[in-house]
């Protein structure tokens, strides 16, 4: 049976890597979630709804009532620190649990709504996945704190950002763009050529960096450069990255899984603010300079929604070191710790036998 389609009528094939990896995804941007408001979504093939609190707490669910089944995002109402069921107005807390039946003296303790892990940060939210409910083992970088310069939220204009749904992507295709110098030149058109100073992929949260040169200048070395990137991979949902020497920008990249072919992209700019000059000029320029980054990245975008992902690699020698540690460093957000799905393996191993153990 042939996979869903695209916007363009292309039939999408699902990508051979497991769609259900762990880590942190961004499921919203902050200011979708007003106090008192309920936000229906689909990751990871469920139904889910996320909604705050009059005290400003914020849960993401299931999106089922545990009573009869109702979908809590078509008409469920957020009640001080409940959101009740809009059925038989049974009440839940931001905890997964029955706190109330209003025609019965006692709620039912014996039934819960899966909850899932949340942070609020970068005026995004993020969800932790981990199909064996693990507890967060690592944390999602700070665009601004994480680069220990010292700067803030105050130092930068308003945040400009992109949203795509349901590509025929994979996280880890975008991820790999971290590593790829070659690209540069071929998709943006650019005469820039990165230099990899740093390939930092010994946890969970990773570390890339470059400084930049331009074609041209042979005599010029690393030494002389006075620009570049600085790149922190938390897990497989979310890259923040900080450009120093030329236009001051910080972007956040955050790929999440819908289903098994499809993923939503949400792409976050932030231009840094400048001093002695007309204001309203000087945001303006802000403004054309984030929306042509923007524009840079949905050449990405476009490439990455039509890729095969391909295994191995047939690479340059320029390119081995970094391809192969970046996917050296993703197997361990597989539930297979390969790149496949626990649940994918055991239908696998149904079929055709024992296999033998990963390595």
């Amino acid at each position: 049976m042939a996979g869903p389609t695209d916007r363009e009528g292309i039939v999408m094939a699902k990508p051979p890597l497991s769609m259900k990896p762990t880590g942190w995804f961004q499921v919203a941007w902050s200011t979708e979630i007003g106090v008192g408001e309920v936000l229906r979504m689909t990751y990871f093939d469920r139904e889910l709804v996320a909604w705050r609190a009059h005290s400003g707490a914020l849960t993401v669910m299931d999106a089922y009532c545990e009573h009869l089944g109702a979908h809590l995002g078509f008409g469920g109402r957020v009640e001080g620190e409940v959101i009740e069921c809009p059925f038989h107005g049974w009440q839940w807390n931001g905890e997964g649990r029955n706190v109330c039946i209003p025609y019965e003296r006692h709620p039912n303790r014996g039934r819960r709504i899966r909850t899932y892990p949340v942070v609020e940060r970068n005026e995004s939210i993020y969800l932790w996945h981990d199909l064996d409910g693990r507890a967060p083992f690592f944390e999602v970088p700070d665009i601004f704190a994480g680069f220990g310069d010292g700067s803030n939220r105050a130092d930068y204009y308003p945040m400009a950002t992109l949203f795509r749904e349901r590509l025929a992507l994979h996280p880890q295709y975008v991820l790999e763009n971290g590593v790829d110098s070659a690209h540069f030149k071929y998709v943006h058109q650019t005469p820039i050529v990165p230099v990899f100073t740093r390939h930092d992929f010994a946890e969970p949260v990773s570390y890339v960096d470059f400084t930049i040169t331009f074609d041209g200048d042979e005599g010029q070395s690393i030494e002389d450069v006075r620009s570049g990137v600085q790149a922190i991979n938390g897990g497989l949902g979310v890259a923040v990255t900080k450009s120093w020497g030329m236009v001051d920008n910080r972007t956040i990249t955050a790929v999440t899984p819908v289903d098994e072919h499809t993923c939503d992209i949400r792409f976050s700019v932030y231009i840094g603010r400048t001093t002695g000059a007309d204001p309203v000029k000087a945001e303006r320029r802000a403004q054309d300079f984030a929306a042509e980054i923007i524009r840079q990245f949905t050449r990405d975008v476009r490439i990455w929604q039509h890729q095969r992902y391909s295994d191995p690699p047939a690479l340059s020698a320029s390119e081995f070191t970094g391809f192969t540690a970046i996917r050296a460093w993703a197997k361990q957000f597989y539930p297979d710790g390969r790149g496949g799905s626990a649940a994918e393996l055991r239908v696998l191993a149904a079929d055709t036998g024992p296999r033998p153990p990963a390595q």
